[in-house]
């Protein structure tokens, strides 16, 4: 799978000798975040047409997303940062994910110029795939009537997306996110089809998980994650080797964290891991992220933490692969 980041990339690509794009595309238009069963189903409509023109499947994501851009620190919270939603489309069979940097530029592209330059100029796209409740372009001008009237005169259709229900309700990364505030693992895992994880590389941090008997790998999280909390969790290293343990995700509130991190310390694991990434599957949630008074009631807890999370693994053994 390819990685095409940014308009100015798409132009260069576009007008080169052997493009991967230059049979023209099948697209579709989203955030994608948590890669869930609704996007899975969306994909495969891309694929399958792909596959019947012999042309690239393409997926066309934002950075930041829109919301984010628009709303800031009040956003809702990502379920999956970018390196990881993009791992995610490329084990879906995706052959090109094209991320475009949504800015005060790009926002101000009108819903033509947005179809003339990005897709027809940029994607040569014989085929579309996206919600009829679509709005591109400034002032959400553009529709889904826009996109089949000017591709009925440029030569492209336009597919309307399948919904996937899960007990009979729509599933949508909203969905899962509410799922996620309160600690529905399993029920985030039903519309994702796949138990809810992060992946992120391993950071030095201010090394007071030693201090506290919790030596931890730290992650560095650039957005607020959906959950929040202490978990029992099962992380695969790069050597693909799969350890129990703990996390702590959130703000650290008891040291005074200011930016969201993952923290996951490894049962009876001995070693360093900085620099490599950590794939962190939740399991089961222990208690919510909590101030404490001192740092000696935060390493009594944690202590804790690691009694309760033992006891549910021995109830609860995982699976040689979670």
């Amino acid at each position: 799978m390819r990685l095409i980041r940014g308009l100015t990339n798409l132009k260069r690509l576009s007008g080169q000798a052997g493009s991967p794009l230059a049979s023209g595309c099948v697209a579709t238009i989203g955030n994608f975040d948590g890669v869930h069963l609704g996007h899975k189903t969306i994909i495969d409509q891309v694929k399958q047409k792909a596959s019947q023109l012999g042309v690239p499947a393409v997926v066309m994501i934002f950075e930041p997303q829109p919301r984010e851009f628009f709303e800031g620190a009040e956003a809702p919270p990502r379920l999956m940062p970018f390196r990881q939603k993009f791992e995610a489309l490329l084990a879906e069979g995706v052959d090109v994910v094209l991320c475009i940097r949504f800015d005060e530029t790009f926002r101000s592209y009108s819903g033509m110029g947005f179809i003339e330059d990005v897709l027809i100029s940029g994607l040569g796209v014989r085929h579309l795939v996206v919600g009829d409740d679509f709005r591109f372009g400034c002032d959400r001008a553009g529709d889904f009537k826009l996109l089949q009237s000017v591709g009925q005169e440029r030569g492209f259709t336009v597919e309307n997306t399948r919904t996937v229900t899960v007990d009979g309700e729509r599933v949508s990364s909203t969905r899962v996110r509410n799922a996620l505030n309160v600690n529905g693992l399993e029920e985030a895992e039903r519309l994702q089809g796949h138990p809810y994880r992060i992946h992120g590389r391993i950071v030095y941090g201010r090394q007071l998980g030693r201090q506290l008997n919790a030596p931890t790998a730290n992650i560095l999280l650039n957005q607020m994650p959906a959950l929040r909390g202490v978990y029992v969790v099962r992380a695969r290293l790069e050597t693909g080797e799969w350890c129990d343990g703990v996390a702590n995700i959130g703000l650290r509130p008891t040291v005074d964290g200011k930016r969201p991190s993952l923290e996951v310390h490894l049962f009876d694991f001995a070693g360093t891991l900085y620099g490599q990434h950590l794939d962190v599957v939740f399991r089961h949630g222990l208690r919510d992220e909590v101030k404490f008074d001192s740092v000696d009631e935060l390493r009594q807890q944690i202590a804790r933490d690691f009694d309760n999370a033992r006891a549910w693994l021995a109830d609860n053994p995982a699976t040689p692969e979670t």
